[in-house]
Formats: structure tokens, sequence, C-alpha cells
């Protein structure tokens, strides 16, 4: 829920793309820091946590009638064609 206190304005020199200074650099510290300095959790992260084995993405052309049956599967789609293309390299045991 949004708060209905209302924000003073910032001062009329105010610039929010001006460069650092060296000071203000010098006084900068890690969240983490100041999460525990102030008794708060660290926000969790948003998303999926990164794979130890990253993917590649490649750009193919494929006939039409291929694309529309896999998309034809819902969610997941390009999953299960890596891995029917991985079962046909052989790299991947079948699991349909």
């Amino acid at each position: 829920m949004a708060s209905n206190r209302k924000l003073t304005p910032p001062p009329a020199d105010y610039d929010p793309v001006a460069p650092l200074t060296d000071e203000e650099i010098a006084t900068l510290r890690p969240a983490a820091d100041v999460f525990a300095e102030l008794g708060l959790p660290l926000p969790k992260p948003i998303g999926r946590p990164r794979s130890e084995r990253t993917k590649v993405a490649v750009t193919m052309r494929l006939d039409p009638e291929v694309l529309e049956y896999f998309r034809s599967t819902g969610p997941g789609w390009q999953t299960r064609m890596g891995d029917i293309l991985a079962q046909a390299a052989g790299r991947k045991p079948g699991n349909r």
C-alpha cells in the first residue's frame, strides 16, 4: 500500500544524474553492512538462481509446421525441443 505522505521537493541544485564525488564514493558501504546495522534482513533475490551450466542462444530456421507443433504444446516448448535434440544427439536419456 502506497503512503499518502507528501515528499519534500529536492533542493534547487539537485541533479539526479550528477556523478558521485570522491567524498561521496568514500562513504559508500556494501548494502549487507547497512542492512545488518539497521537490523533488517537482506532482500531476497528475484528470479531464478544462476545455473552452473548456462545455455547458448542460437538462431535457427525451422519449418513453420515444426515450430507451430512445439508452440502448440504450451509453455516449456523450448525446453521440450531442447530435450528432443539432446536425445537425438545421444546426450540425454529419453524421459517420454
